[in-house]
């Protein structure tokens, strides 16, 4: 059953997104088969360090979306396989390139990559994988797949530059902040979906209708992960709850806090954010906070709102049983929050 109507309704059941994982498992099959081939190399500690973090887990759903959005158009061939391979090694290659701007020491409930081989070889190996996802792009033969993919891939570098902006200065704005996202994730999300119909010879509206679906689903997915880091469990992240503050990252309940607050909450978050001078309590009092001003909760409601724009996008694509599970996609997200 689809989720139906707007995620601001009372919900009968959990939402899962196994609906959309056995759609596409016979394609993630081949997926992950050719994942685990491109990711290999002469040079050792490549695939070494490939393997540590695509073993590691994750939902894979960006590759999944590109596999859905052309299956539900009928497409006929192997394009949306390599295509998918191509999305997930260049979400795996931010991983590697996040991790270490950040200084990151957990991914996914295991120790960052940097941790175990540094940070240059992190960075390198993230390399690598672009290249390889870049190699299959051509490979496929689309040129408009390949546009859409290569200018994702300029806009997350773009967003890895404006978060350097954003990162420890708690003047940041929500639209900034909101930029920052467009970029390092929706973005991304944006470009799996659209390639879907792409590659299946559909026209401008079904195109845009797929990209609008993955850009909204992108940002409500980011806002869920930022509340979650100050209210979530540690299952939910694949990282510890409070990483975010203790990075010192400027996260939207962050902004909407800041903004919200006196004086006084400003000097706080200065000396813990800009200042990296966190002592013990102050994760506590940062959630005290975020309450206390309805961050989390606006946050979330702002994810709700992105969730209800993805279901829109939805309206004019094929009905049946792929749409459905792509709205239940957006559903799930909403609820790791719930």
């Amino acid at each position: 059953m689809a989720f139906v109507a707007t995620l601001s309704d009372s919900q009968p059941r959990r939402p899962s997104i196994q609906s959309l994982v056995d759609l596409v498992s016979a394609g993630m099959d081949d997926v992950n088969e050719l994942i685990l081939s491109k990711a290999g190399s002469n040079v050792e500690l490549i695939p070494e360090i490939a393997k540590h973090l695509i073993s590691s887990g994750g939902k894979r759903l960006r590759p999944m979306l590109t596999l859905a959005c052309a299956d539900m158009f009928g497409y006929r061939g192997d394009g949306h396989v390599t295509l998918a391979a191509s999305v997930e090694f260049m979400h795996t290659a931010t991983l590697l390139h996040d991790d270490v701007v950040d200084e990151s020491d957990m991914r996914r409930g295991k120790l960052a990559a940097r941790k175990l081989w540094g940070n240059q070889a992190s960075v390198l190996v993230g390399d690598y994988l672009l290249g390889q996802a870049f190699k299959m792009m051509v490979d496929v033969g689309s040129l408009e797949a390949l546009r859409i993919l290569s200018s994702a891939s300029a806009i997350i570098a773009e967003g890895e530059v404006l978060q350097l902006g954003a990162a420890k200065n708690i003047a940041t704005s929500e639209a900034d902040y909101l930029r920052v996202i467009e970029a390092k994730t929706a973005a991304l999300f944006a470009a799996a979906a659209e390639v879907g119909p792409v590659i299946a010879g559909q026209n401008e509206q079904m195109k845009q209708a797929a990209r609008t679906y993955g850009m909204e689903l992108g940002y409500a997915f980011q806002l869920v992960d930022d509340a979650l880091d100050y209210g979530g469990t540690s299952a939910d992240l694949g990282k510890d709850v409070g990483d975010d503050f203790r990075e010192g990252k400027i996260t939207l309940p962050v902004v909407l806090a800041v903004a919200r607050g006196t004086d006084g909450d400003r000097t706080f978050w200065k000396r813990c954010l800009e200042g990296e001078d966190i002592e013990d309590g102050d994760l506590e009092q940062a959630i005290e906070l975020l309450k206390k001003y309805d961050a989390l909760s606006d946050t979330v409601d702002r994810a709700r709102n992105y969730g209800d724009k993805a279901l829109k996008a939805l309206d004019p694509m094929p009905k049946g049983s792929h749409n459905d599970a792509l709205a239940d996609a957006v559903a799930f997200c909403i609820s790791r929050v719930s």
